[in-house]
């Protein structure tokens, strides 16, 4: 800090740009992390990037046997199975994001600038 309590503008940005080099590392780590969800015992298994983007979708053969029941019901019951997958996944991507990013985030509410809040 300068004397008079303003603070040091060139230390300022150091710092900001720091905390966006950071950010960006963070954010380019999770969309190449991927991340596993699954349903129905692990007969739907949903692959998404820590960002959340799907990247692979594994259907055991047995979710879709058509002997437990009609056709529309098979087709249902795997497309529940899918959906709940892709959210078991989206929500371990979220978990993934808080850890990640959680600490920056914080930075940037005015702990890691001195006399910056947002």
């Amino acid at each position: 800090m300068i004397p008079g309590g303003q603070p040091n503008m060139q230390q300022l940005l150091q710092q900001a740009q720091k905390m966006q080099q950071d950010l960006a590392a963070a954010q380019q780590e999770l969309a190449e992390t991927p991340v596993e969800g699954s349903a129905g015992g692990g007969l739907v298994k949903a692959t998404v990037t820590g960002s959340g983007e799907l990247q692979g979708l594994v259907i055991d053969p047995k979710a879709v046997d058509a002997e437990s029941g009609s056709a529309e019901e098979v087709a249902e019951t795997v497309a529940d199975l899918v959906l709940a997958a892709v959210r078991d996944a989206n929500a371990s991507a979220q978990k993934l994001q808080q850890q990640k990013l959680g600490p920056l985030a914080q930075g940037l509410g005015g702990g890691g600038i001195p006399g910056l809040s947002l």
